[in-house]
């Protein structure tokens, strides 16, 4: 092999590997569990203890946490099919989520510390609802059905409120 190749060769992986390094710091800690398909307002999520906005497309990871603005919201779609939707004021972890979408077996428990959500179940729930819980600073929610909306601290303006004045396509908040 000539010099001039074996130089170009190894200036390509130098420069392939800075590559890889700088897509590897920019993706986030843990594996992508769900995304962000809609956004409304301010909207961040909160990874050790740094708060950054989102966009929609952007990635849910397990243990992260999601937070909105007075004027925000956010759509969630996790693996299994489950959409999770944040109103205005909203602090949540998604504290556990795994899911095999072969066995359709997994966990789920979303802590809602502040605010409200609406939770359209998918497959995890479907199959083991006794693994589906979502969990306020005074309760533990069992799931047994497949829509349903919980209030920690509910804000002035109920989620069912904003979700009709602010959500003029109902179907993008289903899937």
């Amino acid at each position: 092999m000539s010099a001039f190749r074996l130089r170009h060769l190894a200036t390509t992986l130098v420069l392939s590997g800075g590559l890889a390094l700088g897509c590897a710091w920019a993706e986030p800690t843990g594996q992508r569990v769900g995304t962000f398909k809609q956004i409304e307002g301010e909207v961040w999520l909160v990874r050790d203890g740094v708060r950054a906005p989102v966009r929609s497309g952007d990635p849910v990871t397990e243990a992260g946490r999601i937070q909105t603005g007075p004027g925000g919201a956010a759509s969630v779609i996790l693996k299994d099919g489950t959409v999770l939707t944040a109103g205005p004021e909203t602090v949540m972890d998604l504290s556990r989520f795994q899911y095999d979408s072969t066995t359709q077996e997994g966990n789920f428990l979303l802590d809602l510390l502040q605010g409200s959500v609406r939770v359209v179940t998918g497959l995890l729930a479907k199959v083991n609802p006794e693994r589906f819980k979502v969990q306020t600073p005074t309760s533990v929610v069992g799931v047994r059905g497949t829509d349903f909306i919980v209030e920690a601290n509910p804000p002035i303006e109920p989620l069912h409120v904003y979700l009709r004045k602010h959500y003029k396509d109902h179907s993008r908040l289903r899937r």
